[in-house]
């Protein structure tokens, strides 16, 4: 295996293995794609920031791991006040569905693209966990290989191949939510799954 192939290769597996796991965001965006709720722009914004929290990471940890510490205590508060909100809008809907209320993902307003994005924008950043796994963990990573771009291209094709699959799989599991009973169910395991993260970010 050449250098080149063997730097690729780290950055993907590296990144792979930290955001492929049920966490808030990974659940969030998977319930946007179940709803159709501009899962593809979900999934854009998710791989832009991924990428570009990555890079910060390789080509300035120094500069970040002096920043970061005065930033943590402000972001874990604020990213826990954004999870318990959406674990409570997750909630709401399983409490009010009813009927076809929730049937094939048609039952909300689509909203606006920018909207969507936002959200997504928000969810990402607004959790300091985001920051220790791409920045610190995968940038320290990438900052001692010989070939730093080259781990970028790893890293960033492991990000696109994972919300890609979790977008496109989503169209799959929609065809098992055919009713708002199944709805319920997702809903309630979104709302708590969201809360679990929230609490696991408790001082």
């Amino acid at each position: 295996m050449t250098d080149t192939l063997s730097t690729i290769l780290t950055g993907y597996a590296v990144t792979i293995s930290l955001i492929v796991a049920v966490g808030a965001q990974n659940t969030w965006v998977l319930n946007k794609a179940l709803r159709n709720q501009h899962p593809w722009t979900v999934a854009a914004v998710c791989i832009a920031i991924d990428i570009s929290l990555v890079s910060l990471g390789v080509f300035g940890l120094d500069y970040i791991q002096q920043i970061i510490p005065g930033l943590v205590p402000v972001l874990t508060w604020l990213g826990i006040a954004l999870l318990i909100y959406l674990a409570l809008q997750a909630f709401f809907r399983a409490w009010q569905g009813d009927g076809d209320g929730l049937v094939a993902a048609g039952a909300e307003p689509l909203g606006s693209a920018w909207r969507t994005a936002g959200q997504a924008l928000a969810i990402s950043l607004i959790n300091p966990h985001v920051y220790l796994d791409t920045v610190v963990l995968i940038g320290s990573v990438g900052a001692q290989q010989s070939a730093p771009a080259l781990f970028m291209l790893g890293a960033g094709s492991a990000s696109a191949t994972w919300f890609i699959l979790l977008v496109a799989g989503a169209k799959k599991l929609r065809t098992c939510l055919t009713s708002a009973r199944h709805w319920r169910v997702m809903d309630t395991v979104t709302g708590c799954i969201l809360l679990l993260v929230a609490m696991s970010l408790l001082p």
